[in-house]
């Protein structure tokens, strides 16, 4: 899976993926961007409440019919020193409906533990290439 990501000027960028999808993204006033599109924190936090949500509507599927209504927040506590990356987030479902609560967690936990890819992604080792003017550069700060 392949996302190109291309800059839009200031702190502005759009994302294609294979889906054919853009999805804009773009920094809050206070870090120099015009707000313009989802902070790629917000989308972090976004994407790990779409990918669980997936999970457990596939694991209820023969449930659904009984559930009126799924909303899923994620709370991201973040750390005061720069990166300011997430230390824990906090997911909450708020299912309504006429199904068992038990089923319910099987199902969140079922997607924690065994499918929820972007969850499972946060423990990725991250590596980074850098191509400037057509030639691959060497990362002379590399440990």
């Amino acid at each position: 899976m392949k996302i190109q990501t291309k800059w839009n000027g200031q702190r502005a960028f759009t994302a294609v993926g294979d889906s054919g999808y853009e999805l804009n993204m773009d920094a809050t006033e206070l870090y120099g961007g015009e707000g313009k599109g989802v902070t790629p924190t917000e989308m972090l936090l976004a994407s790990v409440a779409g990918c669980i949500g997936i999970d457990v509507t596939m694991i209820l599927k023969p449930h659904l019919d009984a559930i009126t209504n799924i909303e899923i927040e994620t709370d991201g506590t973040r750390k005061e020193d720069l990166p300011k990356g997430f230390t824990a987030i906090a997911v909450t479902f708020t299912v309504d409906g006429d199904i068992d609560a038990k089923k319910v967690w099987r199902a969140i936990n079922l997607g924690k533990q065994k499918y929820c890819a972007v969850s499972d992604s946060l423990k990725a080792d991250i590596s980074f290439r850098l191509v400037l003017n057509g030639q691959e550069a060497e990362n002379i700060y590399q440990n």
